[in-house]
Order: C-alpha cells, then sequence, then structure tokens
C-alpha cells in the first residue's frame, strides 16, 4: 500500500542501556554499556516501522565524558523527542522528513529520515549487493590473541579488508601486531583508525615502518587534521576522515580539494539527515573519494537499518559494522514470521501517544 496519503495514528518511544563485553574502543577511550532510545511509527494504513536512536556521547569506563563524537546528549534527544511526538499524531507521514530537515541534532535528523524512507519504501528490500554489504570488515586491535584474531579473519569471504585501531598501545607494539595479523592473512588489506592520536612525526615514522602497498588508508591519522595531507606527500599513503566531519568548522569542498584524502567515514547517527548524507557521499565520488558507513557503536536495531542505508548510498563499499559481538542483548527477536519483534526485555516504556500499542511486530 501507498503511503503518500498516510496520517501517523501513534507513536511509542523506548530507552535501552545493554552492557558491553568487552569494552568497545570510542576513540581512544573505550565504553562497557550502550544507551539509546527506539522510536516505532504506525500510520493508518497499520504499517509499523521502528528506528534506534543512539548519539555516541556519554562517559567512558572512567567516568570521563566521550569527546569527539556526538555533541548532543541522549537527555537531549529524547527531551526534544518528548516534545515533538504528541503534533505528530494524526499529521501526514511527510512532516518526519519536514522536521528531519530542520532538526539541529543529528541522530535525531538522521533517525527521523529514516523512518520516513522506510514507511515510504524508499530503501532497499533486500540487500542486493551481498559479497560487499553481508561481509564484515573485521575491527582488531593491538592485545587480541591469535585465537581471536584467527576467528574474526575465518569471517572473510568477498573481502579482503581488515581495520586495525592504531595509535592506542606502543608503536612498537602496534606494528608487531600489524604483521601479526598479515602473517596470518597475507591476502588482506588494512585500513587503519588512529583517532587523531599520532604527531606527523610519529605517524609518519610509524606508516614508515609498514609495507606501503597494504595501507588502504589511515584514518584520522594527526592530532592537528591540517597535518594529514603531508603524510601523503612524504608516504604516498592516503589518509581517511572520520571525527573532522562532525565538526561545525568542517568544510567539505576544502577537505575534497586536499592531496591524500581516500575516503570519508560516513557515521549516520553523527551527521545527520539521508538527504545530507547521500549529498556528501555523491561530492565525495565526483571529487574521486570513497564513501564508507560505519557504525556509531549502535545495537541490531541500528546495526541492520545501517547496511540497508549502505546498500542504498554506498552499493560498492563493506560498511565497517563490526561491533555487534559484543552486545550481552539484542533490541530484535526474531520470530517464526516475517517480521522481527522488539525485545521487551531490555526496552524500556518512556512515552506512548495516539492510538493502543500493537503487538510489537514491524512491517520494516
Amino acid at each position: 500500500m501507498s503511503s503518500d496519503n498516510s496520517t501517523i495514528t501513534s507513536c511509542t518511544l523506548y530507552q535501552y542501556q545493554i552492557e558491553l563485553n568487552p569494552s568497545l574502543p570510542v576513540g581512544i577511550q573505550r565504553i562497557d554499556f550502550r544507551k539509546g532510545l527506539v522510536l516505532a511509527i504506525q500510520l493508518n494504513n497499520q504499517q509499523v516501522a521502528w528506528v534506534e536512536i543512539a548519539p555516541l556521547s556519554g562517559i567512558d569506563i572512567d567516568s570521563q565524558p566521550i569527546t569527539g563524537f556526538s555533541q548532543e546528549s541522549l537527555d537531549e534527544v529524547t527531551s526534544q523527542l518528548l516534545s515533538i511526538l504528541p503534533s505528530l499524531i494524526d499529521q501526514p507521514l511527510a512532516i518526519l522528513a519536514n522536521i528531519a530537515e530542520q532538526m539541529s541534532l543529528p541522530s535525531l535528523a538522521f533517525s527521523l529520515s529514516l523512518l520516513d524512507a522506510k514507511l515510504t519504501h524508499r530503501l532497499p528490500v533486500r540487500i542486493e549487493n551481498p559479497q560487499t554489504q553481508l561481509a564484515v570488515v573485521p575491527l582488531l586491535y593491538d592485545g587480541m590473541s591469535a585465537h581471536v584474531i584467527t576467528q574474526k579473519l575465518q569471517t572473510l569471504s568477498s573481502i579482503n579488508s581488515v581495520k586495525i585501531k592504531v595509535a592506542q598501545t606502543s608503536m612498537e607494539s602496534e606494528i608487531k601486531f600489524i604483521y601479526q595479523v598479515l602473517a596470518i592473512a597475507p591476502h588482506v588489506t588494512l585500513r587503519l583508525d588512529a583517532n587523531r592520536g599520532f604527531s606527523l612525526e610519529q605517524a609518519i615514522d610509524f606508516l614508515a615502518c609498514l609495507p606501503k602497498h597494504k595501507i588502504e588508508y589511515i584514518e584520522e591519522p594527526c592530532i592537528n587534521p591540517s597535518d594529514n595531507a603531508q603524510i601523503h606527500r612524504q608516504l604516498g599513503i592516503k589518509y581517511a576522515l572520520d571525527e573532522s566531519l562532525n565538526s561545525s568548522q568542517f568544510d567539505l569542498d576544502l577537505a575534497l580539494q586536499q592531496p591524500g584524502l581516500g575516503a570519508l567515514i560516513i557515521k549516520p547517527m553523527l551527521l545527520g539527515s539521508l538527504d545530507k548524507l547521500q549529498n556528501m557521499i555523491s561530492q565525495a565520488h565526483l571529487a574521486g573519494v570513497r564513501g564508507i558507513v560505519s557504525s556509531s557503536l549502535e545495537a541490531d536495531l541500528g546495526i541492520s537499518d545501517l547496511r540497508i542505508v549502505s546498500q542504498a548510498l554506498t552499493p560498492d563499499e563493506p560498511p565497517g559494522l563490526d561491533t555487534l559481538s559484543a552486545f550481552g542483548k539484542p533490541l530484535l527477536l526474531a520470530t517464526s514470521g516475517l517480521s522481527p519483534r522488539l525485545n521487551h526485555q531490555v526496552l524500556q516504556l518512556l512515552t506512548h501517544i495516539g492510538q493502543p500499542q500493537d503487538s510489537g511486530e514491524a512491517d520494516i
């Protein structure tokens, strides 16, 4: 059924907190739990869709504020939603896209635009490029045992990339770790991620010890991002931008003119609406720069949606989504039917507005 003339009949907002084991890296910090929201919208044609809303902010395992990622807090997003939801009832579905484009909180702008895209059937209904979109780029970091490395590399089938966190321990240890990975899987290429952990001199010294032909790019190599292009000038190694995209001072046109930029790491939860993401990726492609969809450590609902977003926006690029194994519980439960159900054991109801709640199954 077309949703063009559909109206919103109910909105349900939940929150969750899920423990992570092991803890996951957020830049040079780590977190051992993940908090977020799930928003369900039902239409007058009985369609239901959910989205996860999880800004990457809060505190780390040392009770320090997470820096360099989402600039909005979960409390801000929750408060904004609680003020918006009552005004959605009996409104046309198009209101979701309108609010998303005006929204200043990126996580909410993305999630509302995603809800609109789901309910108007503007996203792929299935993964059409399983070789790339269902593949997992393994996330590795110094300290993993050979057994764990081997297990993760066994997931490689149609792709030959691994992502390795660097600038977190000692250079000597991380270089040794990278050569250990290459010894186990000599065919792989490397996506290194420094999270702005190196000075220019450290980055050059570090990369000079590695086989250049094996490096696809290094994400955010330098403490001072203006030094990144110098790495390419001196070593011929490309760099990628991640945290930089989230800065209020970021200038995409200027960034795309810099020598050596190889990829934009697109974290939708941090950047905004689907239209904004599409425009950013299109500009990058025109400049010969890759766009790679990456997670912001979402739970399973968010990761599933990111696969579909990646299929729609970057169908030839395997997304970076290897973070789910740390989550102790899922947001979605498989059923004997076609549609999953929400896992109410991990969800706390915050508000329900409109018609009575449905049984918890979604069409999308």
